[in-house]
């Protein structure tokens, strides 16, 4: 299934300037609490990213699967989606 990243692509690209940012500040010894911050806001973008593709992945294939008529995709797209929530609350 085709999907539009053309927003996430942008988010994305400002990471990477942020990623490069959070590199020069430790590369002149920034204060630590500043970096912080900037990890947090990286964290929060990536985070953002990570919601739009789950709105997408709902919206079309957990859709697509709910609708469709194999009960074992079905099984298999749901078992994806709590997979992927496991591995997102380990540490």
């Amino acid at each position: 299934m085709e999907h539009d990243h053309h927003d996430n692509i942008q988010r994305l690209k400002i990471v990477e300037g942020h990623i490069r940012g959070i590199q020069r500040m430790l590369e002149n010894d920034q204060y630590c609490i500043d970096i912080i911050r900037q990890i947090h806001a990286v964290q929060a973008a990536l985070n953002k990213i990570s919601a739009n593709l789950l709105d997408g992945h709902l919206n079309s294939c957990l859709l697509s699967a709910i609708q469709g008529e194999d009960p074992l995709e079905r099984t298999r797209v749901l078992k994806e989606i709590t997979e992927v929530f496991e591995t997102a609350n380990k540490v």
